[in-house]
């Protein structure tokens, strides 16, 4: 896939219609995009986000949703994305416009497509998008939508940060610590990895086995699936309000966090008891430690959800002993089985040997030297094969990869929670404390109510920061209750599928049921293997990119890969095979691993797609720069486009 035009129509610092030819006529696959600070680069790189995905572009990457917040939410966002100037002159429309060319749709055969996101001011109604398919619209996007059409066809917003990124700011990806963060990268790393469409395909048939059986229940197990569905539906409801409430009340209490700077400002300029300097200072200050403190919360949360789990230590370690003995015995039985086969082959073909004729064993000698020989050949054959107990109860019988998340919590617990969980705490107070005293700075900064400007701005900004504690709560209570009705929809799905997995399928459906079972049954196996193929191969990309890219080729010995339930997660050690934490690394180191992890996960894909570059030199020595420019970003795509700063990021040297 390439970019052939990008179009920017009023839109921000781009006045008029600005025209971007992106189309190859050689084998060069860089575009270079510079300018001073101030001049458009990051605008460029948002405009195509904005695009694409809209009110969404949040979704893509904590770098566009900073913006939106500080335009005082997203409507604000795309009131302020109208160039001045053509508003002064009467045109209150603004567009950003992609044209790509080599797309490959099976269901669509076409030469070029164009994605329209446009904004009219005067209106005030939400942005529209147009789709047009060698010029002209189409049934399937119009079918489908076209939000869906991009995200099924361009690229899903799930891993669009792979795809446009700030080089100077995807260290981020290597100070993922919250559960939260974590699943919501593993998702994007399914995603790129072609891992979803397989789960995805295999949910599909689970779904269409589901009605199969469904439809022979009886009266009564009808009736408690469809009270069972029922709930689940009421709960998805209840979900989806919550969510359109949260998505303006995101934007009310970016609007009111903006209204009370403004008046925070004026109040200082009034009482002059600090500079509008120092205030920025402190407000950026506020900023970063109530970002640093929600981490800490969310990370204190999921810390309360293993305490249970601590306190019934015994317990957990009796689960942990039996599951391990299980798992022996598995082992065991299958072990004992290919002895036993080995064994009784031995001794057939013994029994079956032409003895001389005058020579007559009784059957009570037969069975003598046959028992001996069975303890013997596992005496000295295969002595480190377990004796199988006489009876053991399998109470839990997880399957592997339940027993392997079984004993990361186990481990978590045993070695890092307690001191992890003192950590966090300890953080937490300090920043609250930190906080509490920066904020009353500000307050202590303000003027007195003399002035009656003065106190009706006080009173002003007492009702805004009512109103925004207020809207915080309820945002609160709202995420929490989505959390709590998500658990529940979860919990309705597993009684649903036991209750499913009763059910007789009729006489009319056998054969579909079955082929059903059969396809769901290979497609576990498949995804299993396929998941261990692509942690492979995307250990070794990781890896290679790190050699390639470093300058101390010795530094990380292997990457491992950890796909657990749906969680990814990505280790590095050193020749000495000690972890090497991410976020102990410098940020040049850590600039290093994600550009790495980039590359790897780029390669991986099967998703040709430009890739967009912001900052690409920040943070890299002469010879890193050297390395990132000879060996990344010729091959990271077969369209690249960067964004460097004038004379600071981009030598001569470097340019040729």
């Amino acid at each position: 896939m390439i970019i052939k035009t990008i179009e920017l129509n009023n839109f921000r610092i781009y006045h008029g219609l600005n025209v971007i030819d992106l189309s190859k006529d050689s084998d060069k696959n860089i575009f270079i995009v510079s300018g001073w600070n101030g001049f458009g680069k990051t605008t460029f790189l948002m405009s195509l986000v904005w695009c694409l995905y809209g009110r969404q572009m949040e979704d893509v990457d904590d770098l566009y949703k900073k913006e939106i917040v500080e335009q005082g939410g997203y409507t604000r966002y795309i009131n302020n994305a109208l160039n001045r100037l053509a508003e002064v002159q009467g045109d209150y429309s603004c567009h950003v416009a992609i044209t790509f060319t080599d797309v490959t749709i099976p269901e669509l055969p076409c030469r070029e497509i164009k994605v329209i996101r446009s904004y009219n001011k005067l209106t005030g109604s939400n942005d529209v998008i147009d789709i047009l398919i060698d010029g002209y619209p189409n049934e399937l996007t119009k079918e489908v939508g076209p939000e869906t059409f991009i995200r099924d066809f361009i690229l899903p917003k799930e891993i669009a940060k792979f795809f446009f990124f700030d080089a100077e700011k995807i260290v981020s990806l290597a100070e993922v610590s919250t559960l939260e963060q974590r699943k919501n990268l593993s998702l994007a790393y399914s995603e790129v990895l072609g891992i979803k469409k397989y789960e995805d395909l295999k949910k599909g048939l689970e779904e269409l086995q589901y009605k199969l059986r469904k439809d022979a229940a009886n009266f009564k197990e009808r009736n408690e699936l469809v009270q069972l569905e029922a709930d689940r539906e009421i709960h998805q409801n209840l979900i989806n309000e919550n969510t359109k409430i949260l998505l303006e009340l995101v934007d009310v209490i970016a609007s009111q966090k903006q209204q009370l700077n403004t008046i925070q400002e004026r109040l200082i300029k009034a009482g002059s008891k600090i500079t509008v300097e120092e205030l920025n200072e402190l407000r950026i200050r506020d900023e970063e430690l109530t970002r640093k403190a929600e981490k800490l919360s969310e990370e204190l949360k999921e810390s309360f959800d293993l305490v249970p789990f601590a306190i019934a230590g015994h317990v957990l370690l009796n689960v942990h002993v039996q599951l391990e003995l299980e798992a022996n015995i598995k082992a065991a039985e299958f072990q004992t089985e290919n002895v036993n086969q080995k064994t009784e082959s031995v001794i057939n073909e013994l029994l079956d040997a032409e003895p001389d004729t005058s020579l007559f064993i009784p059957f009570k000698v037969k069975e003598f030297y046959a028992d001996t020989l069975r303890v013997l050949i596992k005496k000295h054959f295969f002595s480190e094969v377990l004796d199988l107990p006489d009876n053991t109860d399998f109470l839990h019988d997880f399957s592997e990869s339940e027993r392997k998340e079984f004993n990361a919590l186990v481990s978590n617990i045993k070695n890092s929670f307690k001191e992890s969980f003192k950590r966090i705490s300890g953080d937490n107070v300090q920043v609250k404390n930190e906080l509490g005293t920066i904020r009353k700075k500000l307050r202590d900064a303000e003027a007195n109510e003399e002035d009656p400007l003065i106190a009706e701005l006080k009173r002003q900004k007492d009702r805004l920061e009512f109103d925004v504690e207020s809207n915080q709560r309820k945002r609160f209570e709202l995420e929490n209750q989505n959390l709590t009705k998500e658990k529940e929809i979860h919990g309705k799905g597993q009684q649903i599928q036991e209750l499913t997995k009763r059910l007789k399928v009729s006489e009319q459906n056998k054969d579909k049921d079955q082929k059903a079972s059969d396809l769901i049954h290979y497609l576990k196996n498949f995804i299993a293997t396929f998941k261990e193929e692509k942690k492979k191969s995307l250990e070794d990309a990781i890896l290679s990119g790190l050699h390639m890219l470093m300058h101390k080729k010795d530094f990380i010995s292997k990457v491992e890969v950890e796909i657990i339930s749906d969680i990814i997660d990505i280790k590095l050690y050193n020749a000495r095979n000690q972890e090497i934490k991410t976020g102990s690394l410098s940020k040049g180191e850590q600039q290093m691993y994600a550009t790495a992890l980039l590359r790897g996960l780029v390669e991986e894909s099967d998703i040709a797609f430009p890739v967009f570059i912001d900052s690409p030199m920040q943070k890299f020595d002469e010879q890193h720069s050297e390395n990132i420019v000879k060996y990344f970003y010729p091959s990271v795509s077969e369209q690249v486009v960067i964004f460097p700063l004038i004379n600071k990021e981009l030598s001569a040297k470097e340019y040729d």
